[in-house]
């Protein structure tokens, strides 16, 4: 039986950059966007981008800003800057990108990283948005922790033929409106 990080998107593959938000990982220790770009890939959706970045919200702010205005890009996934020490930004340089935001998704990844790693998922400030037709969503920067995302919430939301319901529609839809 195959999971939702194996199946093959095909028609649906998606367009998806990779954002690590980090002060010290680089190409060669950054396990957790290494582990995103592979099982997106292997769930049959393309790499369009991967890149390192610094905890800093200006930074953090251009480069998503770039991924957004690009209509080649339908989701842009971020690990990293989602805690609570002095240089965690993300949720402060991101959500007010948002449009709308997806308030679900954060919900749902502490109720099932609970499971993993019990009250210390009140620490995590995972989120998600849509902005100007572009999937964000940001997650912690553990390897563990992409991986509960990936294989709890986005592999499945990221399939078309995920029902009742998945976000593959709204990302694809004409004009980019849904």
């Amino acid at each position: 039986m195959s999971t939702h990080s194996e199946i093959n998107a095909g028609s649906a593959a998606l367009n998806i950059a990779v954002l690590t938000v980090s002060d010290t990982r680089t190409e060669a220790n950054d396990t957790s966007g290494q582990y995103l770009a592979e099982v997106l890939q292997r769930a049959g959706h393309t790499l369009a981008d991967k890149q390192i970045a610094p905890d800093d919200i200006y930074q953090l702010r251009a480069q998503v800003s770039r991924w957004i205005a690009d209509p080649a890009i339908q989701v842009v996934l971020t690990t990293g800057g989602t805690g609570f020490s002095g240089r965690d930004s993300t949720p402060e340089a991101l959500a007010p990108l948002f449009d709308k935001q997806v308030e679900g998704f954060g919900e749902l990844f502490r109720a099932v990283s609970f499971d993993e790693i019990g009250s210390s998922t009140i620490q995590s400030r995972a989120l998600a948005g849509l902005a100007n037709n572009t999937l964000i969503c940001c997650m912690p920067g553990s390897t563990g922790a992409c991986r509960t995302a990936w294989d709890k919430i986005l592999g499945e939301q990221l399939d078309a033929s995920f029902k009742p319901c998945n976000f593959v529609a709204h990302l694809l839809a004409p004009n980019g409106r849904s």
